[in-house]
C-alpha cells in the first residue's frame, strides 16, 4: 500500500485518469456519459488512523509503505500533517503529540490513534493501549478531553473506556436538507464526507425520475428494499422518494445506528432489519423463516427499486439473480472490478441508464461508482 501524496495541482489529471479508466473498463455494456462527482483534492478523509512510533524522548504517527516487490518489507514514513486527512485531524494531530509527550500516563505503551471527525468539527479520538489502562489514565484522558475540545476512548486488550460518548453526529446537506447521522467509533461510514453528500443526491435524483414514472403510470409509490445499509446513510436520504423502505444490514451496531438516525431525521416510513444479505434472499423467495422474518412483513411490500451497496468482494451470482427480479436497481461499488463481474449477469435483463464515478479518495487508484439499471422490455 502507498501513501497518497496530495498535489492539488495535479487532481484534475488525476481525475482524468479515473474518468478514462472507467470508460474502458466497462465499455462492453455501453453504458451513458460518465457523470463525474470530483472532491476537494486535499483535507477531505474524516476519520483516520495511525500507528505510533517511540524514540527515546519522541513519539510520531506513522503510516507503512509496502514494498511492491517484496510485500514483507515495510517502510515507515513519519506523518506530522496528513494532507489526506480534514482540516480538524490535521489541527490535532500536533495538539495531541504535545499532550501525550507531556505526559507519561497518556504515552506509556500507546500503540494506535483513530481520529474520528465531522464536517462541523466535532472529533473522537481513540488511542489504544499495549497495556492495561486505569483510574489515572482516565484522569488524564479527561484533563485531555477539556484541553482539545475532543471526546477520548481509552482502548486496550478486554478494556474499552467511553469517557464522554462513542460516536459523533455528522450533518449533511443534500438538496437543501440538513441530514443528521449517529456515526459510531469503529464502525463503518462513508470516509469522505464532501463526495457523500454529492452521492446520496445524485442516489435521490436516480430514483426520484424513476418514481415519477411510476407515480403517472399506477398513480402511487411503491418500495424501496436495500441491503448492505450501515448506518442508514442511503435509507434516510432516500426514504422520501418511496412509500415504504425495508433496509437489511447484519452488523449489530449500524442497525442500532439506523434505528437512531432513523428517529433523529424523523423518517417513520422505514424499517431496518438484522440480517445478511443473503439470508434476506432466502427470505424473499420464502425459503427462510423466523421471528425477524415474521416482523419484516414482507407480504406488505411492493418493491420496485433495490439499493446494494456491497463490500469490495461484490455479489455472488444468486445475489445477482435476485437482484434481477426488481424493475430498477442502485448499485453502489466500491470495486469496479467485482462491478463488472456483476453487470455481466445484471446486464442480461437490465440496460444500464446511469453511470457516475464519485472520487471518494484522490490521488489512489480507488473508483467509488454508481449505476442505475433497468429491466429491459420484453
Amino acid at each position: 500500500m502507498s501513501i497518497p501524496v496530495v498535489k492539488p495541482e495535479r487532481y484534475a489529471e488525476q481525475l482524468a485518469a479515473k474518468r478514462d479508466y472507467l470508460e474502458t473498463t466497462f465499455a462492453a455494456f455501453q453504458p451513458p456519459a460518465l457523470e463525474v462527482f470530483e472532491s476537494p483534492p486535499g483535507y477531505y478523509r474524516q476519520r483516520c488512523e495511525f500507528r505510533i512510533q517511540h524514540a527515546e524522548n519522541d513519539l510520531y504517527y506513522a503510516m507503512f509503505e509496502v514494498d511492491p516487490e517484496n510485500p514483507k518489507n515495510k517502510r515507515v514514513v513519519r506523518l506530522d500533517q496528513y494532507a489526506v486527512a480534514s482540516e480538524r485531524i490535521n489541527q490535532l494531530m500536533p495538539q495531541l503529540r504535545k499532550a501525550c509527550l507531556r505526559s507519561d500516563e497518556l504515552r506509556r505503551r500507546l500503540f494506535q490513534v483513530e481520529f474520528l471527525t465531522t464536517l462541523s468539527g466535532e472529533a473522537l479520538v481513540t488511542l489504544i493501549y499495549h497495556r492495561p489502562l486505569g483510574d489515572e489514565w482516565e484522569r488524564e484522558a479527561r484533563a485531555l478531553e477539556a484541553e482539545l475540545g475532543i471526546m477520548v476512548i481509552g482502548r486496550s486488550r478486554k478494556q474499552r473506556i467511553v469517557l464522554t460518548r462513542d460516536h459523533v453526529w455528522e450533518r449533511l446537506e443534500v438538496d437543501g436538507r440538513t441530514l443528521h447521522y449517529q456515526q459510531v467509533e469503529n464502525s463503518f461510514t462513508q470516509p469522505n464526507a464532501h463526495v457523500c453528500q454529492k452521492m446520496l443526491s445524485w442516489a435521490r435524483e436516480v430514483t426520484a425520475g424513476q418514481q415519477q414514472e411510476g407515480l403517472k403510470r399506477e398513480g402511487l409509490k411503491k418500495d424501496l428494499v436495500e441491503l448492505y445499509c450501515g448506518n442508514g446513510n442511503f435509507t434516510i436520504a432516500l426514504a422520501d422518494n418511496f412509500r415504504r423502505v425495508l433496509a437489511t444490514e447484519i452488523s449489530r451496531i449500524s442497525v442500532a445506528s439506523a434505528n437512531l438516525n432513523l428517529e433523529a431525521n424523523g423518517v417513520t416510513n422505514a424499517q431496518i432489519g438484522r440480517m445478511s444479505a443473503e439470508e434476506f434472499s432466502l427470505a424473499l423467495k420464502g425459503e427462510k423463516a423466523g421471528r425477524r422474518v415474521a416482523e419484516m412483513a414482507l407480504q406488505d411490500y411492493d418493491f420496485s427499486t433495490v439499493l446494494v451497496d456491497p463490500p469490495r468482494a461484490g455479489l455472488d451470482a444468486q445475489s445477482c439473480e435476485q437482484l434481477s427480479e426488481y424493475a430498477q436497481i442502485v448499485y453502489i461499488s466500491c470495486n469496479p472490478a467485482t462491478l463488472a463481474e456483476n453487470l455481466t449477469i445484471l446486464t442480461t435483463t437490465h440496460r444500464i441508464e446511469r453511470f457516475a464515478l464519485f472520487d471518494q479518495f484522490p490521488f489512489t487508484d480507488h473508483c467509488e461508482c454508481g449505476v442505475l439499471l433497468k429491466r429491459r422490455e420484453v
